[in-house]
């Protein structure tokens, strides 16, 4: 190459990146035919990193502040270059600025129900979602594993990744904070700990920190959360059956009416329908034999309670004038005076 050619050839001496906001990860600085000026400047601003890579290899990483390019700033591509022979000649060299500012409200939820195990259930499928917040830690990493050669790389491209991540480590998670389904509710900021815990590894393989994690909300699918209100029912009435039975018909009572005020529904609904009938009937009369048995044993129990001594005596005394009279015999007023007094004891 002539002198003139060396000359004319373009050179830059500024190499900087402003971020335009929009969720760009990793940025390639626009080289084109371009090199680098021996001497030129630098500049890595507060939540940037800049990497250099030569021929495919990460040669130099750069934190924030202003550098001037030499062979004492970029001993790597010194020995690389031989920038030490003949003009100091400029080089050409790849420049990637990477954002190490926070990524906060990253979406995560569970598109399909999860199935965990559960100590009170054995085995629940949920639904949860949340949002968390990253950053880059290892640009180096993060350019060998993610973003690669792009001229840009944002965060859209990552979320798909970065969401299976949360999804894969969601029940192991669980298991591991030991929190019951019942109790995840109330218990979401120790799930999200547990949750972040997990994933830390994951993020940090491919150069990213997780910074912060929330669980906004853990629900049942509608089905099973049907089970879990009647479960709840059946714990407030506890074990007494006679309750759990009148539970269980005022739980039926709407279904059959709704049943019934919809008519049609074929023979074999109106077979269905008839059956649970007479099964609600029984059950109904059942309850009502029941309460009217106990509420006239009750009501024995209170009349009874009621009677007084000196009541009896009147009483007596009245069947007393009615035996002299000749209106009760003897053995009805024994009888009389036998069930009174029977009602002292």
């Amino acid at each position: 190459m002539g002198l003139m050619d060396f000359i004319k050839k373009q050179f830059i001496d500024i190499i900087q990146w402003t971020e335009d906001g929009d969720g760009t990860l990793a940025w390639r600085f626009p080289m084109r035919d371009m090199e680098i000026q021996n001497g030129a400047s630098l500049t890595v601003r507060e939540s940037q990193m800049a990497v250099f890579v030569n021929e495919g290899k990460v040669a130099d990483v750069f934190g924030p502040g202003t550098y001037k390019l030499t062979t004492q700033t970029l001993p790597v591509l010194t020995y690389l270059k031989n920038w030490d022979k003949l003009f100091e000649s400029p080089f050409k060299s790849d420049v990637y600025f990477f954002s190490t500012r926070q990524q906060v409200d990253q979406k995560w939820g569970t598109p399909q129900p999860v199935t965990i195990r559960d100590k009170d259930f054995g085995a629940v499928r949920l639904r949860a979602f949340g949002n968390y917040s990253f950053r880059i830690a290892d640009p180096r990493l993060f350019h060998t594993e993610i973003s690669g050669t792009r001229e840009s790389y944002g965060t859209q491209e990552l979320d798909g990744q970065l969401r299976g991540l949360v999804l894969q480590h969601l029940s192991d998670a669980i298991a591991q904070s030991g929190i019951p389904f019942l109790d995840l509710a109330a218990n979401q900021i120790e799930f999200a700990k547990a949750l972040s815990t997990e994933l830390a590894p994951a993020f940090a393989a491919i150069g990213l920190q997780l910074d912060g994690m929330t669980v906004q909300n853990v629900s049942l699918p509608e089905e099973l959360q049907k089970i879990l209100d009647q479960k709840i029912g059946m714990g407030m009435v506890g074990n007494d059956m006679g309750k759990f039975m009148q539970y269980q018909t005022a739980q039926a009572i709407p279904k059959f009416a709704e049943g019934g005020a919809g008519g049609g529904g074929g023979i074999a609904g109106d077979a269905m329908g008839l059956g649970a009938g007479v099964a609600l009937g029984q059950v109904l009369a059942q309850n009502l034999q029941q309460g009217l048995q106990g509420g006239a044993a009750q009501a024995g129990q209170a009349a009874a309670a009621a009677i007084k001594p000196e009541d009896v005596m009147a009483t007596l005394e009245k069947l007393g004038e009615l035996k002299a009279k000749g209106i009760l015999t003897d053995e009805e007023f024994s009888a009389k005076k036998a069930e009174l007094l029977k009602k002292l004891v």
